[in-house]
């Protein structure tokens, strides 16, 4: 009987999609990442995100999309204390950019394969995989032909 061995994946490259209509607040969740994970080795610039009306009410208007990854690679199955410790420091930016919107910085973790590209959720779905503590995944984009292709699902701004 052949069965299939079993054994410990690769590690993966985290990063973390952050929003914010405040540059400030991309300063501060930075900070905070980089404590807990390690330094962060590539930050994109900050980009308009127009896709979508669904944060409006608890983040503002003209809200802006940044990404930034890490120099230390993380087990997968490590997501899903990573989005809870997202979850928090959303909680700590909260208060400590009070006057603002009620929640001033999303920040999304994922992590990026040579195969596929995964996002942490806290909100299960038809695609997502329960994985454990109340945190789900996707497979946002797989490597097909060359490069990273969405799924009918990818959020826009991943496509």
């Amino acid at each position: 009987m052949n069965m299939g061995a079993i054994h410990e994946p690769q590690p993966v490259k985290l990063f973390v999609g952050m929003l914010s209509a405040r540059s400030e607040g991309f300063a501060e969740a930075e900070a905070m990442l980089s404590a807990q994970f390690g330094p962060a080795d590539v930050a994109s610039p900050e980009m308009p995100f127009g896709w979508t009306d669904y944060y409006k009410e608890e983040m503002g208007e003209h809200l802006k999309r940044k990404f930034v990854s890490f120099e230390r690679l993380i087990a997968p199955d490590a997501i899903v204390e990573i989005k809870r410790a997202t979850n928090a420091m959303e909680e700590t930016l909260a208060e400590k950019l009070a006057g603002g919107p009620k929640r001033p910085v999303n920040l999304d973790p994922g992590y990026l394969t040579l195969s596929k590209v995964v996002l942490a959720t806290t909100k299960d779905y038809s695609h997502r995989l329960y994985l454990a503590q109340g945190i789900y995944a996707e497979v946002t984009l797989h490597f097909h032909k060359g490069r990273y292709a969405p799924w009918d699902w990818t959020y826009r701004d991943y496509q």
